[in-house]
């Protein structure tokens, strides 16, 4: 058995195949913020009732990204060369507020737990001052004595000779009393000082948080017989073993948005759709991302709330405050407003009858009649209170601005769709795509509500709505291979480049992702390594990256790498002028960094098994008739059990389908057909 486990923020998702009978089994279950082990624990009970069965369990965590957004990570310090303990709060001369004199930043590791150590390396790699291990052992200490759970290694240009910080990180280990020391030349030994301390002091600050969180599990794991391998999803779309996130726990920032991208990624392609836009409604937040080619873009680096940037590969994700459980609340200027703060699963929405009593968009689909408040998803209760939420909506939305109930539900979902569908157009139109050529693919509890109406407002050509679209993420930790990044700066003309030296360095670096994938235990179809180099015409700030080389490894092989000068001048001359549209003739080449991805290919799911089991007729399929409020009145609407229509299958809006993870709109001008593998592919009637 394989399992994928997402924990969101309300719900947590488990996605269970069983190799052997190749069945398939979903569960929805409450998250447990104060301890996610315990709802990660309870959603594997729900179906692997025996674990010794269960080879791998893939996990998508949060746990990493509320302790960044939260300011909750572990007391931490900071060494670093002399002259540079203001880094880290120096930033790059950014602001909090875009307009006006104000704003504060304050960094994760305060002034007073950063010390200085004399030392120096100069930009070229050249032994200015040797480290001083006395005074690194004093400092030391004395962040010890300050309490100090973890603390991060940061020498100035250690990216271009690391001999003074490898001889301090020997010492730092020697005194320090647990794993949690994070050293920047080995986190990032790339060039740009702020954004390597950044990220260095981020995966200090979050070691003992993600380290304690992933023990704890993996010992109740354990305790119930578990003897398979627990990997865990990289904000890259990868996955990584629980050693290699204990030590590099910074990659898991954004980890379970990351295994919905991947998901989306690999359901398009099998259904024909290679262009897509992911959107992830969950009950906390609406994540978007691009995937164009059935490729999703990497980003090289990504803020976490302001001033806190973590530089390492991530899937460019766009997240706003536009979930099921966002409040909706009338400004101070009288303007109808949703989010960004939620409710969250625990008090919820006002319809949980948990004492929350302010609207939410959850509530205000409930009073629309686009949820059947007798079947509830996730299995938290058996019944919601629609003439709670209704009630919440007059006393906080719909007095205050004077209009009716229905009129205030509506407008409610109008502003959270418009939200969405800014969030769809930053990241299509905004880039130079149009949205004509893109198909959304819906998912998370509340995404299949509102993805009509986003259908309808950034002019996409149709959406996919999964077999299963409230546990999409946890079924793209089933299906993510296992990935290592690696950079290092090179900083060199390419007319001066070292050939001999960088095939060296090529190898290493495929040899290393090698070991670390065979060290896994885990099983891969193959194994690919990707390299791309940073370049620039010289005098240029910002870089390109260049794929260079593309190849598969062999285990039990020496790595060998051919490669010439002239094709990477090729190679930067067709990538630069796929983004600029010309070259800059007789100007200089100079490449920054050289960039290494090792790729283990895991066995791929066969989407046919999400085909309906016992496929029924539409008509069979009805569950009655319902009225749903849309645009200004009530409409006669036809609910659906959707698990059970047959292939094929075609209907006319408007139309609710539900199951038990999601609910699905079907608007009146819009069609939905079911694909081959169980999808629900919705269609403008024009087309």
């Amino acid at each position: 058995m394989i399992i994928g486990v997402d924990v969101g923020g309300t719900f947590t998702d488990v996605f269970f195949l069983d190799e052997a009978s190749q069945k398939i089994e979903i569960a929805k279950v409450p998250s447990t913020p104060e301890d996610s082990s315990r709802g990660f624990l309870q959603g594997l009970g729900t179906h692997a009732k025996d674990w010794s069965r269960v080879r791998t369990v893939v996990h998508g965590t949060t746990v990493g990204t509320n302790a960044l957004l939260s300011r909750k990570g572990a007391k931490t310090g900071i060494l670093t060369t002399r002259g540079f303990r203001d880094v880290l709060e120096m930033r790059r001369r950014d602001r909090p507020n875009t307009w006006g004199l104000w704003g504060q930043f304050e960094p994760v590791v305060p002034r007073n737990m950063r010390f200085e150590v004399s030392e120096r390396i100069l930009a070229d790699g050249t032994l200015h001052t040797p480290v001083d291990l006395e005074v690194l052992e004093i400092q030391a200490r004395k962040l010890l004595d300050m309490g100090a759970e973890a603390v991060s290694l940061f020498f100035i240009n250690s990216y271009s000779n690391p001999e003074n910080e490898i001889l301090a990180a020997q010492k730092l280990r020697d005194i320090w009393p647990n794993p949690h020391v994070s050293v920047s030349h080995e986190i990032l030994p790339e060039i740009r000082e702020f954004e390597r301390i950044s990220t260095t002091a981020l995966n200090a600050y979050l070691q003992p948080v993600i380290g304690n969180y992933l023990e704890n599990l993996d010992q109740k794991m354990r305790s119930e017989r578990f003897g398979g391998e627990l990997l865990i999803v990289q904000s890259n779309g990868g996955v990584m073993s629980v050693e290699t996130a204990e030590r590099l726990p910074v990659r898991t920032a954004l980890s379970g948005p990351a295994a919905g991208v991947i998901a989306s990624s690999y359901l398009g392609m099998e259904a024909g759709f290679p262009n897509l836009i992911s959107c992830d409604m969950g009950g906390t937040s609406f994540d978007v991302s691009l995937i164009r080619n059935g490729e999703s873009a990497l980003a090289p680096q990504t803020s976490i709330g302001f001033g806190m940037v973590v530089r390492t590969p991530m899937i460019e994700i766009t997240t706003i405050g536009a979930g099921g459980g966002s409040i909706a609340h009338v400004d101070q200027g009288g303007l109808l407003e949703v989010g960004p703060e939620s409710a969250g699963s625990d008090p919820g929405p006002v319809c949980y009858g948990n004492g929350n009593k302010r609207p939410t968009v959850t509530d205000a689909n409930l009073v629309l009649g686009r949820i059947n408040g007798e079947k509830p998803i996730g299995g938290k209760l058996e019944q919601l209170d629609s003439d709670a939420a209704r009630e919440s909506i007059r006393e906080h939305i719909a007095q205050p601005l004077g209009m009716e109930v229905m009129e205030a539900a509506e407008a409610i979902i109008r502003v959270a769709n418009s939200k969405m569908a800014g969030a769809i157009r930053l990241i299509s139109i905004e880039q130079g795509h149009n949205p004509q050529d893109f198909a959304a693919v819906s998912f998370g509890g509340g995404g299949s509500l509102h993805v009509c109406s986003l259908i309808r407002e950034v002019g996409l050509s149709r959406a996919m709505v999964p077999r299963y679209p409230g546990v999409t993420s946890a079924l793209g930790c089933v299906i993510a291979d296992m990935r290592h990044d690696r950079v290092q700066t090179l900083n060199t003309m390419l007319d001066q480049l070292d050939l001999p030296a960088l095939i060296r360095r090529m190898e290493e670096f495929s040899q290393e992702g090698l070991d670390l994938l065979e060290a896994s235990g885990v099983f891969f179809k193959r194994q690919e390594v990707r390299f791309e180099l940073d370049m620039s015409y010289l005098g240029q700030t910002h870089t390109v990256d260049v794929p260079i080389l593309e190849k598969t490894l062999q285990q039990s092989k020496t790595q060998k790498i051919e490669i010439q000068k002239e094709r990477v001048l090729k190679a930067f001359e067709q990538r630069y002028k796929s983004l600029y549209g010309r070259l800059l003739e007789n100007l200089p080449i100079r490449i920054l960094n050289l960039k290494a991805s090792v790729i283990g290919i895991r066995p791929k799911l066969d989407l046919t098994l999400l085909a309906p089991i016992n496929p029924m007729d539409p008509d069979s399929c009805r569950l009655g008739e319902t009225q749903v409020w849309f645009e200004g009145a009530w409409h006669p609407t036809i609910r659906y059990q959707r698990l059970e229509l047959a292939v094929g299958s075609r209907i006319q809006g408007p139309a609710l389908f539900e199951q038990p993870d999601t609910t699905i709109f079907l608007e009146p001008s819009m069609d939905a057909e079911v694909d081959r593998f169980g999808n629900l592919i919705i269609i403008p009637d024009e087309q």
